[in-house]
């Protein structure tokens, strides 16, 4: 079997270029960004143990939604989204180029329900299809899903929930892949990313990861970056379970964490 770390086959596979696309919050997102912080704050100093994971887990997993955009975090269904988000709206300009390219671009995201929202909108904003592969889709369906895409007239962008999509699937049609939000394991956004630069790949591919500026994104960001080889063996290596990603960060000092999660000034347009 070919693997593309071989250095023979890595010489066939096109270049890859990775950034960081830094976004601004809304002021609607700033506001439930520091409500939820100030919560978290009130209520760390009385809790330990299980009970003081489970809250650092929750509080982090509501800010990620909040940066993703406040329908997310807020469960709304069928309210308007648009500007509401920083990171949809650049979402939508990055997309619309992309469209207008004749690229074809793999977005992941780790919430099969922001995954729904993006494909409505996305769809009604690029008046393109747009494809959504999550845990529910069954062998079939997914099957169809990945063929639509890989043809070379069918829809342009594909939207995968992280752990439906992240493995297993080629997807050679795409040269660009987005990571809206991140998983904060660099093993399995690596996976995720392999379903387009893999062999069979024809073109030079462009990975950006979205990240909200001034947030626990950008600086969970940083430490991933700072740290890739190591995080890879403290955060656990590989695909693990639901937020494995997550989970060294619960080890923090509840300064240390407030450090992590603070709003800075420069996270509001």
């Amino acid at each position: 079997r070919r693997h593309k770390n071989d250095p023979a086959v890595a010489a066939d596979l096109p270049g890859k270029q990775e950034m960081t696309v830094l976004c601004t919050l809304t002021p609607e997102q700033a506001g439930l960004y520091r409500a939820v912080v100030a919560d978290m704050d009130h209520r760390i100093a009385h809790t330990a143990g299980i009970e003081r994971q489970g809250l650092i887990l929750a509080t982090l997993g509501k800010l990620k939604q909040i940066c993703n955009h406040p329908a997310q975090f807020l469960k709304e269904q069928g309210t308007p989204v648009a500007g509401r988000s920083g990171k949809l709206e650049r979402l939508v300009a990055t997309l619309a180029e992309a469209v207008a390219e004749g690229d074809k671009t793999l977005c992941f995201t780790q919430y099969a329900r922001f995954g729904e929202l993006l494909r409505r909108h996305l769809a009604e904003r690029l008046g393109v299809d747009v494809l959504f592969l999550h845990g529910g889709v069954t062998g079939r369906r997914r099957d169809e899903l990945v063929t639509r895409f890989q043809d070379p007239d069918g829809p342009p962008v594909f939207i995968l929930s992280l752990k439906a999509g992240g493995t297993g699937l080629n997807l050679t049609a795409a040269n660009q892949v987005i990571h809206v939000d991140r998983w904060w394991n660099p093993a399995v956004e690596d996976q995720a990313t392999d379903r387009a630069y893999r062999i069979g790949q024809q073109q030079h591919v462009q990975v950006r990861k979205f990240v909200c500026v001034g947030t626990v994104e950008e600086r969970i960001d940083a430490l991933m970056a700072a740290k890739r080889g190591l995080a890879a063996a403290v955060i656990g290596g590989t695909a693990g379970p639901a937020d494995a990603g997550d989970r060294w960060l619960t080890d923090l000092s509840a300064e240390a964490l407030r450090e992590l999660i603070a709003l800075s000034e420069e996270a509001e347009a």
